[in-house]
């Protein structure tokens, strides 16, 4: 579902990914791990086209982010560590907002806005104007936005910052349902032990490469992810 194909990324003289390749498959739980600066968000962004990139290439479903972005965007649902809202709306008519970008008939995204208002405990907010909302509420409004319409691929930058527990447990009920339908989840964290729990795969990035991906079982063996993860970083 994403094949990420020797992506290289500069800054000047800088290579903030080097020769970056892997893929994520239809039906996995992907976690990509590294240390601040080790190009996470960058290559997250590339994914999701925001940022270009000077070398290779990156596929959403057999398609070019570069040459179909339109086509590769409608695709997928990207979730940034902080979300920036347009804050002067309501909660419901942002949500009805992106909903209307990927064309979502009406009947099926009030569905999915109620479902998904139930779950993250914020239906009583949702007339009630972004700017007046936490980190965490705000982070919910981008999940329901991100959900509404169905996204093949799940892209998430730090996606449990700023969420309560019993959010966190529902977003991760959320993932398992999403790849158990064929779906495809992307994401950075740091929160090392989920990751171990909830990923059928991982890729460890140190300064713009890849050191390591695989299964989480190969990549960790008998020890815990973290203590890889910190064996890897020295």
């Amino acid at each position: 579902m994403i094949e990420i194909r020797n992506v290289t990324k500069k800054y000047g003289d800088k290579k903030a990914l080097n020769n970056v390749s892997f893929t994520v498959e239809p039906g996995e739980i992907f976690a990509f791990i590294g240390h601040n600066g080790a190009g996470k968000t960058t290559l997250i962004k590339a994914i999701v086209g925001i940022h270009d990139f000077d070398d290779g290439e990156i596929l959403i479903d057999g398609k070019s982010i570069k040459t179909n972005p339109i086509e590769c965007k409608k695709k997928m649902a990207y979730i940034p560590d902080n979300p920036e809202l347009y804050e002067n709306m309501k909660a419901l008519d942002y949500i009805n907002f992106i909903c209307d970008m990927y064309e979502v008939p009406i009947q099926k995204r009030e569905k999915a806005i109620l479902k998904y208002a139930k779950l993250f405990e914020i239906e009583d907010a949702l007339l009630s104007p972004i700017n007046s909302f936490s980190h965490g509420m705000k982070q919910k409004v981008a999940l329901i936005s991100a959900l509404a319409h169905e996204p093949k691929v799940l892209i998430m930058d730090e996606p449990f910052v700023g969420l309560d527990p019993k959010a966190i447990f529902d977003m991760k009920e959320v993932m398992r349902d999403l790849v158990e339908r064929g779906g495809t989840v992307f994401f950075s964290t740091h929160i090392l032990d989920m990751a171990e729990k909830l990923c059928t795969r991982v890729a460890i990035v140190k300064k713009g490469e890849i050191i390591k991906v695989g299964s989480m079982k190969a990549v960790k063996g008998d020890k815990s992810l973290e203590k890889v993860f910190l064996e890897l970083e020295k």
